[in-house]
């Protein structure tokens, strides 16, 4: 091998150490959650069904990882239904099932459970599901009772689960 070979096989193996090192599949997480216009349209209608109601609420949706998507509050609810809203949603995910059901299945530790900071065992908070798993939770708070905050959150639900349906 001539010199100038060797200088380009010493390049060609110095490039190919600096590229990365294959990952395999199991080293990587794939994760799906709701996309800003999803999210936004399922926390509108949530509010406007409350509104139609007459209940002045907050609808809060959260990705799986209750990281917070999108914050609506009808001008009239109390400030501290976003923060209500927000912790049943972090309660369905935590749980996977709806708020309610929660408190239903774990009477035993509901206590317990509202003293975890950023999640509260109340009805309002239902999952969202999309392609058969969960992709993130929405959590209503302000109407008289929790029934109808989850009533809210449904039908804000039912107004995309056309998308949902479909969703890759």
């Amino acid at each position: 091998m001539n010199a100038s070979s060797q200088r380009l096989l010493a390049s060609v193996i110095g490039v190919a150490a600096m590229l990365p090192v294959s990952v395999s599949a199991s080293d990587v997480v794939t994760k799906r959650f709701p996309s800003l216009e999803l999210a936004m349209d399922i926390a509108k209608g949530a509010v406007d069904a409350c509104r139609e109601a007459g209940y002045q609420v907050s609808a809060v949706v959260v990705d799986k990882s209750a990281v917070t998507q999108v914050i609506l509050r009808d001008a009239l609810a109390a400030r501290f239904t976003m923060r209500i809203a927000e912790d049943k949603a972090n309660a369905v995910v935590m749980s996977g099932v709806s708020s309610a059901d929660f408190r239903k299945n774990r009477a035993d530790i509901k206590d317990e459970m509202n003293e975890v900071d950023g999640v509260l065992v109340l009805d309002g908070g239902l999952p969202i599901i999309a392609g058969g798993g969960m992709i993130g939770a929405i959590g209503v708070s302000g109407a008289p009772g929790g029934d109808k905050d989850e009533a809210c959150a449904a039908q804000g639900i039912a107004k995309v689960q056309e998308r949902l349906d479909f969703a890759e």
